[in-house]
């Protein structure tokens, strides 16, 4: 097989390779992307799009099983609530697939040659890649590694059979009538919401005093009531040790120190998620680490010349639209032109019910940065918007200086508030103050106003409480 040559090697097309690759074939940089199975990595094929997919139909399921009980008071009802899950699998497959092909084309596009294979470093410049057809040699003047992260696997609790990550959550054909999540933050949290509106009875382990510990109690509170109210069970403090002997519970020591068995049809493990540091040949070259992750400064560059760094494998906070950002850069720096990476404007987005939007400094993280802070929340209970969407719970929050009134974070919880992540983001990125939010007009009835209001709080005089 003939070696190739090239000006760009990226090794991994998920969020972060793949539009690397395409910004870099934009640029007329020559590039070769390596993937080992399809384009679009862990977000498009077994996270970010399929689970917002099963969420959504969890959504939309909840609703039809509310007005079969006839709980709302819109007025509407319907004689039966029913899903078939196969189709409803069939239906995020479908979406998956789509984007899949669509990524394949924008590569395409671009003028991005893509390599099927697993990819392993010769040495800083060279890369052997095993293919269908046999081994191919690529040489790169760049080479951006850009290999993601992977499902942590409890030792006590190895994946297989019905302990499960979530991967095989979201390729169920089943809904399981007994879940069991272990580990309370966002992604288990969003898939046991989904699978609990779809009618699993669903116990939820968290090792840690609280679900969401990342997040403060202000902003969860709407969630463990929401949660609470789907019916399921949070057991904080507590320890996974183990599957039973049928392998048909799961075995926890509680926050008292008490043995108790869990009944389970499948254990989801979600504690949280590693970077792909092994299988590539990271022994073959000498990158500096910090701590697991590969380290990179703010052009994403590695401590070796000509070897960049992008996504999860560089560490937290592990986003896609993080390893996007990182991608973009790191092509045009290849390509000539002067970026750095700052990332105090990344939103992080929970998908729970009601949905966690955060930005910037929380309250707490502010005063330990040594800031006097003034704080405006204007809560949803008081948006006309919300009101008209059965969306009351939650509130918007800005954290800005005391003295200059500079936006140093936002946060929301709510329905739908994901959607003003962009906005939130944007504030930050722009160097906004308090004046400028509350100064410009929000499109009325829309929960937007909801930011609005919160930064008339903070100077004083929020209108509509």
């Amino acid at each position: 097989m003939k070696d190739i040559s090239c000006k760009l090697l990226v090794i991994g097309a998920g969020p972060g390779g793949y539009i690397c690759a395409i910004r870099a074939g934009q640029l007329n940089v020559d590039t070769v992307i390596v993937e080992a199975a399809k384009v679009g990595g862990t977000c498009l094929m077994v996270g970010c799009i399929p689970s917002k997919a099963l969420i959504h139909a969890a959504q939309e399921f909840e609703k039809v099983a509310h007005f079969a009980a006839k709980r709302t008071p819109l007025g509407i009802s319907v004689s039966e609530a029913a899903i078939d899950f196969s189709k409803t699998i069939a239906w995020k497959d479908g979406i998956v697939s789509r984007l899949n092909n669509g990524v394949a084309g924008l590569l395409k596009k671009a003028n991005v040659k893509i390599v099927t294979g697993k990819a392993k470093f010769r040495d800083g410049k060279t890369v052997e890649v095993e293919t269908l057809t046999g081994q191919q040699i690529i040489r790169a003047e760049n080479v951006v590694i850009a290999t993601g992260s992977a499902p942590v696997e409890i030792p006590s609790l190895p994946f297989g059979g019905n302990v499960i990550s979530s991967t095989e959550a979201l390729a169920l054909q089943k809904i399981p009538e007994k879940l069991v999540v272990v580990g309370g933050g966002y992604i288990g949290l969003e898939l046991g919401t989904a699978f609990a509106k779809l009618g699993s009875k669903v116990t939820v382990v968290e090792a840690l005093p609280k679900i969401l510990p990342q997040y403060d109690a202000e902003l969860t509170r709407p969630i463990v009531k929401h949660i609470n109210e789907l019916g399921v069970t949070i057991l904080t403090g507590a320890k996974a040790k183990g599957m039973s002997t049928k392998g048909d519970a799961l075995l926890i020591e509680t926050a008292d120190g008490k043995d108790e068995k869990i009944p389970a049809d499948k254990v989801l493990v979600t504690v949280g998620r590693k970077p792909v540091t092994s299988g590539w040949g990271l022994e073959e070259i000498d990158l500096d680490m910090d701590g697991k992750f590969v380290r990179i400064d703010d052009k994403c560059r590695t401590s070796m010349r000509g070897v960049y760094a992008i996504g999860d494998v560089t560490g937290e906070p592990m986003l896609a639209h993080r390893a996007m950002a990182q991608g973009e850069m790191v092509a045009e720096i290849i390509a000539g032109e002067n970026r750095s990476w700052d990332k105090r404007a990344i939103a992080a987005v929970c998908f729970t019910d009601p949905e966690i939007v955060s930005v910037g400094f929380s309250p707490e993280e502010a005063k330990e940065a040594g800031h006097e802070i003034k704080i405006g929340l204007f809560p949803f209970a008081a948006n006309g918007r919300a009101m008209t969407q059965e969306g009351e719970e939650g509130f918007v929050r800005v954290v800005a200086a005391a003295g200059n009134h500079l936006i140093l974070g936002i946060q929301a919880v709510g329905q739908g508030v994901s959607e003003l992540s962009a906005s939130f983001a944007l504030a930050l990125e722009m160097g906004a103050r308090l004046e400028d939010i509350a100064g410009t007009i929000h499109a009325h009835p829309t929960q937007s106003e909801g930011f609005q209001e919160a930064a008339l709080k903070a100077l004083g005089h929020a209108l509509h409480i």
